[in-house]
Parts: C-alpha cells; structure tokens; sequence
C-alpha cells in the first residue's frame, strides 16, 4: 500500500517523521494515537504498535511521526513500520 519515501529527523530524539508516497488515512485532519489503549484493533495504529518501542503515533494523509521509547533503537522501528505500510490498506 505505502511505501517510505524518507524518514526525517525530528528536533526531538525520539520522534521519526516518514514521508509516504501514498495517503494512510481518510481523514483531512490528523489521527494521534498516545498509546496502543488508543488502537483499535485491526487498525493501522494496531499493527504499528505491535513493534517493541513504539511508544506514540501521529498519523495524516501522507506522513506519520512515530515516538519511541527513549531506550528503543530506529533500526528495528523502521523495518517494522515499513513492513507494516506496504501491507496496509488506507484508513
């Protein structure tokens, strides 16, 4: 469904905004999800949060900006995302 197109350095060191190159959502305003209590299941937001680390997302049409868990590492948060997006539908 989407793929990245770059993930881009926040001010904050633990928050990640990736550029997408197809929408994820439907809705013209923001979804912010501050914990995976917030995902419903069977959700985008769900299965994002299934990766260890993943703390809070802000999800719009076409970019998302993910935070972590001050101890959790990119490298696996980005695959993780990444696989999840190509095999999303738009919500």
């Amino acid at each position: 469904m989407a793929k990245i197109i770059q993930f881009v350095p926040t001010p904050n060191p633990n928050a990640i905004k990736c550029v997408l190159d197809a929408p994820i959502v439907s809705a013209p305003e923001p979804r912010s999800f501050l914990s995976p209590r917030d995902a419903a299941p069977g959700t985008l937001a769900e299965a994002l949060f299934a990766c260890p680390g993943i703390r809070n997302l802000l999800m719009h049409r076409d970019w998302m900006t993910i935070g972590r868990e001050p101890s959790a590492s990119w490298a696996p948060i980005k695959r993780h995302v990444a696989k999840v997006l190509e095999q999303a539908a738009p919500q």
